[in-house]
C-alpha cells in the first residue's frame, strides 16, 4: 500500500474524540470504586453505631482528611501518568508524600508526650493485626475499576502507573474503612493505614505491566 493511500484509509470515516475522555474514565473509575467498596464494607463489617456523634468530632474529620489527601494526590498522578510523555511533576510527589510526614511527624510528637508505658499500645491499638487486610481488602473495587479505566488510555510507565492505580484503591479503603474502625491515635494511622494503602499499591506495580500493556 502506498502512503497517500494509507493515509488517506486513516482519515477516512474520523470522528472528533471527546477532550474529557481520560477525566470521565477515571472519575467513573473511582465511583464505581466508592460504591462497591462502600457495599463491601457494610455487608462484611458494618458501620460504628456511633457515626452520628462521630461526625461532630474534628478528630474524626482529621481520620478521614489524611487518606482523602493521598487519594486526591494519587488521582492527580494518575492522569499525569495515563498521558504518554507528560513530566510527572516533583510538585505531585510533594503533594502525595506531605499528608504522610504530617501524620508521622504528629505521631512522634504524641507518643514522645505520651507516657513510655503507653506508647507501644497507641501505635498498635486494638486492630493492628487485621486493619492492613481489612483496608486491602476494601480497595479491591477500587483497585479493578481502575485498571479497567486506564486500559482504555494510554499509559507508557506501566509499573508507576499500576502503583498509582493501586494507592488511589488502597486510599479510597482507607476511606471507606473510616466508618467502621474505632481506633483514634494518630500514631495508629501513620503506621497501619500506611501500609493498608501500600499493600493495594505493591500489586499495581505488579499487574500493571501485564494489564496495561498495549
Amino acid at each position: 500500500m502506498k502512503t497517500p493511500d494509507l493515509v488517506s484509509m486513516l482519515a477516512t470515516g474520523t470522528t472528533r474524540s471527546d477532550p474529557d475522555i481520560l477525566g470521565k474514565r477515571l472519575g467513573l473509575a473511582l465511583l464505581t470504586g466508592l460504591i462497591g467498596a462502600s457495599t463491601l464494607l457494610v455487608a462484611a463489617y458494618g458501620v460504628r453505631g456511633d457515626m452520628p456523634e462521630l461526625l461532630g468530632t474534628p478528630l474524626f474529620w482529621l481520620k478521614v482528611s489524611f487518606p482523602l489527601a493521598i487519594l486526591m494526590s494519587a488521582q492527580s498522578i494518575t492522569a499525569r501518568l495515563a498521558r504518554p510523555g507528560a513530566l510527572l511533576g516533583v510538585q505531585r510527589l510533594c503533594l502525595l508524600a506531605l499528608p504522610v510526614l504530617a501524620i508521622w511527624l504528629a505521631s512522634i510528637g504524641f507518643l514522645l508526650l505520651a507516657p513510655s508505658s503507653l506508647r507501644l499500645a497507641l501505635v498498635l491499638g486494638s486492630t493492628w493485626q487485621v486493619c492492613s487486610l481489612n483496608i486491602a481488602l476494601l480497595s479491591l473495587p477500587t483497585l479493578v475499576s481502575m485498571f479497567w479505566a486506564m486500559r482504555g488510555l494510554a499509559p507508557t510507565r506501566l509499573a508507576l502507573t499500576g502503583a498509582s492505580l493501586g494507592l488511589v484503591a488502597g486510599a479510597q479503603g482507607v476511606v471507606v474503612y473510616t466508618l467502621y474502625c474505632t481506633e483514634m491515635a494518630l500514631s495508629f494511622w501513620g503506621v497501619w493505614y500506611v501500609i493498608g494503602m501500600l499493600a493495594p499499591a505493591t500489586v499495581g506495580a505488579l499487574l500493571g505491566p501485564r494489564l496495561l500493556r498495549w
